[in-house]
């Protein structure tokens, strides 16, 4: 009887550990016949203090062979949030749990968060978007070794982003897994 249940619950926590790493992605041709893969958009930051939310979400695209980092950020605030922009000097510097620093490159021109008005709710929602591009050597590691921490430059000042192991998140009502990430979504890409 125990051999049953030990087998049991060995056969069901390997079908949790398969659940979670599956891919989600999406694929587009494009009219010049290069398909672009995406995954979705993943939560890895989210600060809700004082009727004010920011997120920070992630994506990753591989484009003829070229792997890209999608960036969102969203800001939501009764007041007029702050305006951040991203320009070719931009970049997205990630530590890993090893002390190793990885930096991502932006690959756009100048790109401002454009302001939206949310009537039904009454806020005002900043949105950011951009794409950055890994450097030589980069994706390796990232496949390797969950991340501590990101620090943003953007064009008028740089901020840094605490990475947890999990992230509960009170506006979507799920669990993320930040640290692991690049780990489990690197491969979806590929």
């Amino acid at each position: 009887m125990k051999k049953i249940l030990l087998f049991t619950l060995l056969f069901l926590s390997s079908f949790a550990v398969t659940a979670q790493e599956e891919c989600k992605t999406n694929e587009v041709t494009n009219e010049d016949g290069t398909i672009v893969k995406s995954t979705t958009d993943y939560m890895m930051y989210e600060k809700v203090f004082a009727g004010t939310s920011q997120f920070i979400f992630f994506s990753l695209s591989n484009s003829d062979g070229v792997p890209m980092l999608n960036f969102q950020m969203l800001f939501k605030s009764k007041e007029f949030p702050k305006a951040y922009c991203l320009d070719k000097a931009s970049r997205i510097y990630i530590q890993l749990n090893n002390g190793k620093i990885v930096t991502l490159i932006s690959a756009l021109d100048e790109q401002c968060a454009g302001l939206v008005y949310d009537a039904a709710e009454k806020n005002n929602i900043r949105v950011l978007t951009g794409v950055f591009l890994f450097t030589m050597g980069s994706l390796e590691d990232l496949e390797k070794f969950p991340i501590s921490f990101i620090r943003i430059k953007y064009s008028n000042e740089t901020v840094d982003y605490p990475v947890k192991k999990e992230l509960n998140s009170e506006t979507m009502s799920k669990k993320y897994y930040p640290e692991s990430y690049f780990i489990n979504s690197l491969k979806c890409i590929k």
